[in-house]
């Protein structure tokens, strides 16, 4: 059995800071820190992601424990997600959809390596384009296409799914999960299904 994850909150609001912390009480698989120990991942409380919040999640980043970042905001929309995902964010939850198990659930996907985003929000950036995009990741992007097979497994794994939970959900084998997480990675040259969640949000966007 694996140590439980060493959670810390970040918030502007002590009373919003403390209502996270409980939320996490009662999982097992998760711990608030306590005295000088370092968090595993931490997670920011915030209501729009603006700059400074951009700031803050690199400066959590760039701690030399490195953290993950599990980031809760009451307004999160593609550009916002785009933003924090590209500063470091591990997991994005809206506030409103935020429930102890959801928000424990990223938690233990970001310190598993694993990126948790709402679905919604997922199918929406697979769809666009932004304007001023790198050419040469756009290009590539529209030229190998995902299948829906693909993306149903991709809207999965980024909203925190094990393999064998994705294969449940889809009624596939854990060897067909596999193999298309295997062939997403090796057509995009992505190091894993991490990296692969974090192209997708910022192919042809960023």
């Amino acid at each position: 059995m694996r140590n439980p994850v060493r959670v810390s909150v970040i918030a502007l609001d002590p009373v919003l800071e403390a209502g996270t912390l409980s939320a996490l009480d009662g999982f097992a698989e998760v711990r608030p820190v306590v005295g000088g120990q370092r968090p595993d991942v931490t997670v920011v409380v915030v209501d729009r992601v603006a700059e400074p919040v951009l700031d803050l999640l690199r400066r959590t980043r760039a701690a030399e424990h490195r953290p993950e970042v599990v980031l809760v905001a009451t307004e999160l929309g593609p550009v916002e997600a785009l933003h924090a995902i590209a500063t470091g964010a591990r997991g994005l939850l809206r506030r409103r959809e935020t429930s102890g198990p959801r928000l424990a659930h990223a938690v233990l996907a970001a310190a598993g390596g694993d990126c948790a985003v709402p679905p919604d929000l997922l199918d929406g950036l697979l769809e666009q384009r932004a304007e001023g995009a790198d050419p040469g990741v756009a290009d590539s992007w529209g030229a190998a296409g995902l299948s829906e097979r693909e993306r149903a497994v991709l809207r999965l794994v980024a909203d925190g799914h094990e393999t064998s939970a994705i294969a449940d959900e889809l009624c596939y084998s854990v060897r067909t999960v596999t193999t298309v997480l295997h062939n997403v990675t090796q057509r995009f040259r992505l190091k894993n299904r991490a990296h692969a969640v974090a192209y997708v949000l910022r192919a042809g966007l960023l």
